[in-house]
């Protein structure tokens, strides 16, 4: 039987998502001037050197004032130019939370604001620096949309996507590189999930950087004979809804994966969806409990949380 690293081995070895956001970002600005990048100390971390250097009269710097970032995002926006507002995920969505509600959602301006280094990608730095509450904020307010994207090509159609958006976007990206996923359509688009790969006996709905593991799971419980669906969720609100019912209508399980609490996030929004059409199956929500987080690399604390295509595959014999 194929290793999980080995499988991993097989795919495209691609580069970490906020790289491509930079060159997706750059490519935009470049033939539209009203595009602006606005950052909290954050352009080297956001990968926005070389928009600066491009792009210099089209970048502002506000410092560390994550609240200052959105008010500012927030004006800019209200007078016609199309803002992306970059900063660590984990200060942008609880330092700026006010102002994301009522400046950028509650006044409607279509600001983007880009989560950086998100879920525990700071991870040896601890829970300071931990965004795992992100989604669960964000799904209860109004009027903004919340994508997590899994690799480069779901990255790079976000950003494009999002530069065309009519309403506020909050994206998140982690920090490292992501391999090209398989999928089964090259097609992207806000609000609708992409399906990785089919299956009939579990569905793995998974978003962000958990989708690679989720896939990884599926390759190992191919060879015992199981078939898994692996499906990237990269919107969490609005949801596919469609994709969930249609997931548990043909599998006999579900397992859902995410780089957050396991409150308030995808799981949940699963869970509260199937349980509210009458959907009853064996169901699991694979994320960071309810505790004081573990603190180590971002693959130490996926591996402490089961966040891992062998611990998946273990999960997923439990259930189907």
């Amino acid at each position: 039987m194929m290793t999980t690293i080995e499988k991993k081995e097989t795919l495209i070895k691609g580069k970490a998502n906020l790289e491509v956001f930079s060159e997706t970002l750059i490519s935009l600005a470049e033939k539209d001037r009203n595009i602006l990048a606005v950052t909290s100390d954050s352009r080297g971390s956001g990968k926005l050197v070389p928009f600066a250097d491009k792009l210099p009269d089209q970048i502002v710097e506000v410092g560390i004032a994550e609240q200052n970032l959105v008010g500012v995002a927030a004006g800019l926006a209200s007078a016609g130019k199309k803002v992306y507002a970059v900063s660590p995920a984990c200060f942008l969505t609880a330092r700026s939370l006010e102002q994301i509600k009522n400046d950028v959602a509650y006044s409607d301006f279509p600001v983007v604001l880009v989560g950086i280094s998100a879920g525990v990608s700071y991870g040896a730095l601890g829970s300071t620096h931990h965004s795992i509450h992100d989604v669960a904020v964000l799904r209860a307010i109004n009027n903004i949309e919340v994508v997590v994207p899994a690799d480069n090509f779901e990255a790079e159609q976000t950003i494009i996507a999002a530069s065309k958006a009519t309403k506020p976007v909050f994206i998140k990206f982690g920090k490292k590189a992501m391999p090209v996923l398989p999928r089964l359509e090259q097609t992207f688009e806000i609000g609708k999930a992409s399906t990785i790969c089919e299956g009939s006996d579990v569905a793995f709905i998974a978003c962000g950087e958990t989708v690679l593991p989720a896939y990884e799971a599926a390759q190992i419980l191919k060879e015992k004979g199981i078939s898994a669906e692996v499906i990237s969720m990269h919107t969490v609100k609005p949801l596919d809804e469609q994709a969930v019912l249609k997931a548990a209508q043909k599998c006999k399980a579900v397992i859902t994966v995410e780089e957050h609490s396991v409150h308030g996030g995808l799981g949940e929004a699963c869970a509260s969806l199937l349980m509210q059409n009458g959907v009853s199956l064996p169901f699991k929500i694979v994320g960071i409990p309810d505790e004081d987080t573990a603190t180590g690399s971002q693959e130490e604390i996926f591996e402490y949380y089961g966040i891992t295509g062998d611990a998946l595959m273990e999960t997923a014999l439990k259930l189907a």
